[in-house]
């Protein structure tokens, strides 16, 4: 037959294995990346937006809650002491 006698050696199959092996590794490596990337798109904007103007304590506390960050008993604890606090204002202690 025409192929006959033209099989790929033992180099062959060697830079075969290693270049699949490279391969899978590429495929692999983008797909962890892209999944990183895709998991969690806002969790640098949410920590750098924290700081915008207008947005009140109890608000971010609020967020905090809604994303899981804190329990239900936290949550009321610390909006306690924050109405506690604006109700007296700043203090001879407080700024």
């Amino acid at each position: 037959m025409f192929w006959y006698g033209h099989g790929v050696g033992g180099w062959g199959w060697l830079a075969m294995s290693v270049g699949m092996l490279l391969f899978w590794i590429l495929i692999i490596a983008l797909g962890v990346l892209l999944y990183r990337s895709l998991a969690r798109p806002g969790e640098g904007s949410d920590r750098a937006g924290s700081g915008q103007p207008g947005t009140s304590p109890e608000q971010l506390l609020a967020e905090r809650f809604a994303r899981g960050e804190i329990d239900e008993d936290e949550y009321r604890r610390r909006l306690t002491v924050l109405r506690e606090g604006s109700r007296d204002g700043p203090g001879p202690g407080r700024r």
